[in-house]
């Protein structure tokens, strides 16, 4: 294995759902505070995410998304983030989540 194989490998990605989103009142930029089920093996997450430019709260509960599950928690407007919900800047700069095309189960790791 490479070097960069073996960083990458370091990195704990799992998909999941969205449960709930609500907006982060106190977070500096606009902001969600979703929770997010990672299934049996790694429960329920919490997660601070700037997608409020692309995304209505309504609109991610029932999403599966992918996420770092293994970044340390951070906290962020009296919230703590416990992982990081992936995704890409589209040409304007707002957050288009990554996702799977077809529902997988919840929990399962990126590879």
């Amino acid at each position: 294995m490479n070097d960069a194989a073996a960083a990458f490998a370091l990195l704990d990605v799992r998909a999941g759902t969205i449960t709930s989103a609500q907006p982060l009142a106190q977070a500096r930029k606009p902001a969600y505070r979703l929770t997010v089920d990672f299934g049996s093996e790694f429960g329920t997450r919490t997660s601070s995410a700037q997608l409020t430019d692309l995304y209505e709260p309504s609109a991610l509960v029932g999403k599966q998304v992918l996420a770092a599950v293994n970044l340390p928690p951070k906290r962020i407007a009296g919230f703590v983030s416990e992982v990081l919900v992936l995704g890409v800047p589209d040409e304007n700069g707002a957050v288009v989540l990554i996702a799977p095309e077809a529902h997988v189960a919840n929990g399962v790791r990126m590879f």
